[in-house]
């Protein structure tokens, strides 16, 4: 026991010791600006700080390919599927037609046997039209039903004692005893209705499978998540390969989509090589219960700053798994369709909720960093701080006076992106990813400063989006927009005065107008590309119907 306690705490020292150097080495490399070489006139030059990126780049992309390899050879011996499973689906205000859709494709899940429940966020009258879908879809026959006027934290207003724990012994019951379960309570949030299957389920069923009321899960979806975790004891929880159902409906659906592509099968393959895929998502994700049953109250009483924890419970979820020594992977070989915000602003709400569960679950998670390979200690200090480094630069650049700096930064961040998004075209295979280029100027004009404003609000709380029947315009995302345009619009103006205070150089003037020439150039081609392409197969997408649970 003295032995472990001692490897504990030099796993504790080491993995802080890593951390906190490689913080202030990159910090190091950044301000100190060293360059491995300048061109005459600083018009281009690469620095520390910009290998360190392209290395870290690199070696992402390469773990990620590896795992895929893993992914194929592992797999595809058959197992005996004959652990339990239950498939918990949560359910709030959603649109009529991606619930039956996502409860059709319910119905098509391979893996046998397997328990599903529906729990509703709501039990008013207005919440009984998801109801009445789930008896229509699964089977009038088949379907046990229950209108509670409580939840397990809070009675209905009529309660009392005993028809409260009548209530409760009812519920646990019915989900211990039904095969196909909709329950409809009373309001609480994302956590409550989550909580509800997983408290009453108790340790009767070996997995439990997470899913949103938007989300079509593919056939076999079940099936290889169930693989990954048969393969491994020490796999507590996996999740699947998310992809957008709703892509062509807008623009921001459509770079959402590419930008899920990446984050799951680059991001998130190279976290699973280590073991530590930091979240498992809402829509598609499985955890041994025995594990959930362990951590279930802490996870659902989380407080920060004083405040009950209210989202993030996914991110949050794969952080206890992680805290207990287990092991989190991600399998490209389970699918499913998600609906994804196909508004600016609805987007931006929900990038500034995910970033804000993001920041706090990296303070929760820092503490279990020992407990893993050193590559989770590594991306957490990358990922975790690069926003704030990008920010410094680009207002460095925005106010040193120069229009060239400016410019570069423009043609740099869109560089980078064509390198990133080729590349992925060549691991997917299909040319659309080029259009991932785009995602930048979402990044650097709309998701940076949301990431500011996340840290700002962190305490607070609420589902971070509306409901999907009724869609809630909130403008307060627009603040920290409007403040980062103000801060680079000045930054300009300030640039244009010094330009015009000196002599300007007839070299740099020609070396503006070609890099101005080949910036617009891009956008020319990529806009017409998407034009003619995207834009075009879209609008005929929309117009057919499918009978398919992934449009691939």
């Amino acid at each position: 026991m003295g032995c472990d306690k001692v490897i504990t705490y030099l796993r504790i020292f080491g993995t802080t010791l890593f951390g906190v150097s490689l913080l202030v080495g990159i910090s190091t490399a950044y301000i100190m600006g060293y360059q491995f070489f300048t061109t005459t006139g600083n018009y281009l030059s690469f620095g520390l700080y910009g290998a360190i990126l392209v290395i870290h780049l690199i070696i992402q992309s390469l773990f990620a390919l590896l795992e895929h390899r893993n992914m194929r050879r592992s797999l595809e011996t058959p197992i005996k599927l004959n652990k339990s499973l239950s498939l918990c689906i949560a359910a709030y205000q959603e649109d009529p037609n991606y619930l039956r859709k996502c409860l059709v494709s319910v119905k098509r899940l391979t893996y046998p046997g397997i328990k599903v429940i529906m729990v509703i966020d709501g039990n008013k009258e207005d919440d009984q039209y998801m109801m009445e879908i789930f008896r229509d879809v699964m089977g009038h026959d088949r379907v046990s039903s229950y209108i509670w006027q409580s939840n397990f934290h809070s009675r209905g207003p009529a309660e009392t004692d005993e028809s409260y724990a009548e209530s409760l012994r009812q519920v646990t019951n019915l989900v211990l005893s039904s095969k196909c379960l909709c329950i409809m309570q009373k309001w609480g949030g994302k956590r409550e209705v989550m909580y509800t299957p997983f408290k009453a389920l108790g340790r009767s069923v070996d997995y439990v499978q997470v899913c949103d009321s938007d989300t079509m899960l593919d056939p076999a979806s079940s099936v290889e998540m169930v693989k990954v975790l048969e393969d491994d004891p020490m796999v507590g929880g996996v999740g699947g390969d998310v992809q957008i159902l709703n892509k062509y409906e807008s623009w921001i659906s459509f770079l959402s989509s590419v930008r899920y592509w990446m984050a799951f099968n680059i991001e998130r393959a190279c976290q699973s090589y280590f073991g530590c895929v930091q979240c498992i998502s809402g829509p598609l994700g499985m955890y041994r219960n025995s594990l959930l049953q362990e951590f279930l109250e802490d996870w659902y009483n989380q407080t920060f700053m004083g405040s009950h924890c209210s989202f993030g419970d996914d991110r949050h979820l794969t952080n206890r798994v992680l805290s207990l020594g287990y092991a989190t992977k991600y399998t490209a070989r389970s699918k499913c369709l998600t609906e994804t915000p196909i508004t600016y602003l609805r987007w931006l709400n929900q990038q500034t909720r995910w970033s804000k569960s993001y920041f706090r679950e990296w303070l929760y998670n820092s503490m279990w960093f020992h407990k893993h390979h050193l590559w989770m200690t590594y991306e957490a200090v990358i990922t975790g701080f690069f926003p704030f480094f990008l920010i410094a630069t680009a207002i460095q650049l925005f106010y040193q006076g120069r229009l060239w700096n400016i410019l570069l930064f423009l043609l740099i961040v869109q560089a980078v992106a064509l390198i990133k998004s080729s590349f992925a075209s060549c691991l997917r295979g299909n040319i659309v990813m080029v259009f991932m280029s785009f995602y930048s100027v979402l990044y650097m004009s709309s998701l940076l400063p949301a990431k500011m404003f996340a840290i700002a609000t962190i305490n607070k709380s609420g589902w971070g989006t509306s409901g999907r029947k009724t869609i809630v315009v909130n403008f307060i995302g627009l603040v920290p927009i409007s403040v980062w345009f103000t801060i680079l619009f000045f930054g300009i103006i300030y640039t244009i005065i010094q330009e015009t205070r000196k002599p300007f150089p007839e070299s740099e003037k020609i070396i503006l107008i070609i890099g101005a020439i080949v910036y617009a150039s891009y956008w020319v081609v990529l806009l017409t590309l998407y034009v003619t392409l995207i834009a075009k197969c879209g609008k005929r997408k929309s117009e057919q119907q499918y009978d398919m649970v992934l449009d691939v």
